[in-house]
């Protein structure tokens, strides 16, 4: 019988990188992989839209989970990600990132004892305030092998004791875009009638920016009295806690639905700049070479803001906003701290000397 993997994902982030991990695994002979989708985003244009636009294979097994309490969350997923492992055979969990889905995928595999890999490991925001913070020292902490992104995660992992079962990997986020920009979708800019550098994309969704209405107001404030227009990928979050706020948009907000995955470089490629509070789309717009203003006090992205590349705006005030998107910087993009765009090939090859060998 040939050994199977299985791919645990739940939201957009573990959706673009399962695409090259995947692909990686079909490559390899002596391996097969099913993957589990834990529905932790259920939403058309959250989730089924990756699987066709990335040409992932359709999940296995759809556990259809759906949003609760993180903690409620969590542990419906587990009982059905451990039900569904005592019903098969695999011989390895691979967890990706560091949402819900993520957790539970590696507790259920350490409950198990089915050897667990973690990609995407030994990020830390040193903010734990943040459920992805909480997530991701857990999930390094109860895997078997811990694939690091770039070199400051592999050092956060060493300085944390894990360094036997530590690699430097690359990002797999990495491989994805370099396939990704060769298959751009420019009707989207012709859609929402904007053209390349005159206009800036922008996506919001953390608590500490969309749940407070006076933060958010303030956002929205500045967003809406930029020189350009702000495309504005609203995360079904952001657009409900808009209603609920009665907080309106600027005339030069063009609010959207969620976009799919070759939608959504297309646009980060083609802006001015990208606005966002989220880690994925930080890394995106570096790889894009595209300037990026981060609205939160932190990154676990370091790497991005050594040369100017992302700028964080700690204080997420109207004035402090417009001034770093209105700064005329000139980041560098020289430093490639992310890997060859191997990084996919690499954890397989690794995977499977460490565990089937």
């Amino acid at each position: 019988m040939i050994p199977k993997i299985l791919f645990v994902v739940g939201a957009r982030p573990n959706f673009i990188k399962v695409a090259p991990l995947s692909k990686a695994v079909a490559n390899e002979p002596e391996l097969d992989f099913r993957i589990v989708h834990t529905g932790q985003h259920y939403d058309d244009r959250m989730s089924d839209i990756f699987f066709k636009d990335l040409h992932i294979p359709t999940p296995d097994y759809h556990l259809k989970i759906g949003s609760d309490t993180h903690a409620k969350q969590t542990a419906r997923m587990m009982i059905a990600l451990e039900d569904l492992c005592l019903k098969n055979s695999f011989c390895a969990i691979i967890v990706i990132g560091d949402v819900n889905s993520t957790l539970a995928g590696a507790l259920v595999g350490a409950k198990l004892n089915i050897p667990t890999v973690h990609v995407e490991a030994g990020l830390r925001s040193y903010n734990r305030q943040m459920p992805e913070e909480i997530n991701r020292i857990a999930t390094d902490h109860i895997t078997d092998l811990l694939f690091a992104p770039t070199n400051i995660a592999l050092k956060n992992l060493q300085n944390e004791g894990l360094a036997a079962r530590s690699w430097f990997s690359g990002d797999v986020m990495y491989d994805m875009v370099l396939t990704g920009v060769t298959m751009t979708k420019s009707e989207i800019l012709e859609k929402l009638k904007v053209k390349p550098q005159e206009f800036y994309l922008s996506t919001l969704h953390r608590p500490y920016n969309v749940d407070n209405p006076d933060q958010l107001q303030e956002i929205i404030n500045a967003l809406s009295t930029l020189d350009k227009k702000v495309v504005l990928a609203a995360h079904p979050r952001l657009r409900q806690k808009l209603q609920s706020f009665k907080i309106t948009p600027g005339k030069n907000i063009i609010l959207t639905q969620p976009l799919g995955y070759l939608e959504f470089i297309t646009l980060e490629k083609n802006a001015a700049k990208v606005i966002t509070d989220s880690g994925g789309v930080q890394k995106e717009a570096f790889f894009l070479e595209t300037p990026c203003v981060t609205l939160r006090p932190e990154t676990e992205w370091t790497e991005t803001t050594f040369k100017g590349a992302n700028v964080l705006v700690k204080e997420r005030t109207i004035d402090a906003i417009r001034k770093e998107v209105l700064n005329k910087r000139d980041p560098e993009f020289s430093e490639k701290p992310f890997g060859d765009g191997h990084a996919s090939e690499k954890i397989i090859e690794i995977l499977k000397q460490q565990i089937l060998n």
